[in-house]
């Protein structure tokens, strides 16, 4: 240990630290090796502070409080520590435990960087990494995830009020609390603050409202007709999802030998969601369940996969490529043009209106809610939580069938029937 330590006369001892001034900006301590230095915070009451500070990597740097210096109390090895203690303390969290350079902390751009292999290796979407640090500060980025507070965790959070939904920043800082999960997982020792990201990235409340915009069935027909007019492809995806009301997600994952092209009962084995992550993602992904579809759409699939093998993607874009993980940053631009188109706000109006528009369609037909939920890959109680509106107003009619009809005027010996 003597042998690593970093002597500076001017802070080693208490005597020294006590005739320094009491200011807000820390005083420079000894550097600890590449980019990591001990600063000390002489306060105007009580003990001082031991800070760690550190280069990001892109010109700025990162501070932490380590403890309190042993300025009138003495050390008790925690919370206040002398200042060769707060050294090896700035050294295991900067360095790990054995203060080697190959151990250096790791980042929230580098835990982003594991986070979007391990969704890779579970055949999960890795654009829930890439979506993240879309809207992460350069600053967060570069700082270790072993010192983020809660504070500027959920500044952050707060601020994609601005432009994101209540329900949209939810969902991005389940991402980001899913990757500092994951770096805390493989660095335990250092890496001790998760209260940070469960305070700091808590979801927000009342969000969780869904907006589900139902179209008529001449608008959703529309929505059709307009984009085969901007290009066949694109018309086909969408075709798919007016008709199945199926995920984006799903449909493009489709493969031509999906595609039970029945003369009257067509239908299409559906690839699952996989929501919901856990251990079983990957043998959720390639379970199929049957949806059926109407002989129109059965044509136009059955053209569209002529001369491809089986395990060919069934929809492609204009130039022949398969969609891919994340087909809405291919097609919303196309899809804002076609709701312009009929002259709707596509601000309110995003591809998933078809999907709201199908569930609704079959809520309406008297369709078991079971049933409705295993037709669009959902749970019963998803139907009934964002849907009940549509539930409670087709199940009016058949609860009317058994009210108390009025007693018939006297002398009128009639028996009312049930229609």
């Amino acid at each position: 240990m003597a042998s690593r330590m970093r002597r500076d006369s001017s802070l080693e001892t208490r005597t020294a630290r006590l005739k320094k001034p009491p200011r807000g900006k820390p005083y420079a301590g000894p550097s600890l090796g590449r980019g990591v230095r001990q600063d000390y915070r002489r306060n105007k009451t009580g003990n001082g502070s031991w800070i760690a500070r550190g280069a990001n990597g892109h010109g700025g740097y990162w501070t932490k409080v380590i403890a309190e210096a042993d300025d009138l109390d003495d050390s008790n090895g925690r919370s206040i520590l002398n200042y060769h203690e707060a050294q090896d303390a700035i050294r295991k969290l900067t360095r790990g435990d054995d203060g080697g350079s190959e151990a250096a902390p790791l980042s929230v751009d580098a835990a982003l960087k594991a986070f979007r292999s391990d969704l890779e290796a579970r055949q999960a979407n890795p654009y829930n990494s890439d979506w993240v640090r879309v809207h992460l500060t350069s600053a967060l980025l570069a700082k270790p995830v072993a010192v983020l507070s809660s504070h500027e965790l959920q500044t952050w959070r707060d601020s994609l009020l601005a432009t994101l939904a209540p329900s949209t920043v939810n969902r991005l800082c389940g991402c980001l609390s899913a990757a500092l999960e994951l770096a805390a997982q493989h660095d335990p020792k250092r890496i001790q603050n998760k209260r940070a990201w469960d305070i700091g990235l808590a979801p927000l409340p009342d969000a969780t409202e869904a907006r589900n915009i139902v179209l008529p069935d001449a608008t959703v027909r529309a929505f059709v007709a307009e984009a085969y007019a901007l290009d066949d492809k694109l018309g086909l995806l969408i075709d798919v999802l007016a008709v199945t009301g199926t995920r984006p997600s799903q449909a493009v994952r489709l493969r031509v030998a999906d595609l039970h092209d029945h003369p009257t009962k067509p239908k299409l084995a559906m690839p699952k969601s996989a929501k919901g992550g856990g251990k079983n993602r990957a043998k959720k992904r390639v379970e199929r369940f049957s949806v059926p579809i109407t002989t129109t759409l059965a044509a136009r699939l059955r053209q569209a996969a002529k001369g491809r093998p089986e395990d060919a993607p069934l929809l492609l874009q204009a130039d022949g490529a398969p969609w891919g993980d994340n087909p809405g940053q291919r097609y919303h631009r196309w899809v804002d043009r076609v709701v312009k188109s009929i002259g709707l706000d596509p601000a309110i109006v995003s591809v998933y209106a078809l999907r709201h528009s199908s569930i609704v369609r079959r809520l309406l037909s008297h369709m078991p809610v079971a049933l409705v939920a295993s037709l669009h890959n959902t749970s019963p109680k998803v139907i009934q939580r964002h849907y009940a509106r549509f539930i409670t107003e087709h199940a009016d009619d058949h609860a009317r069938i058994g009210l108390l009809q009025e007693e018939p005027p006297s002398g009128e010996n009639v028996v009312a029937m049930a229609s």
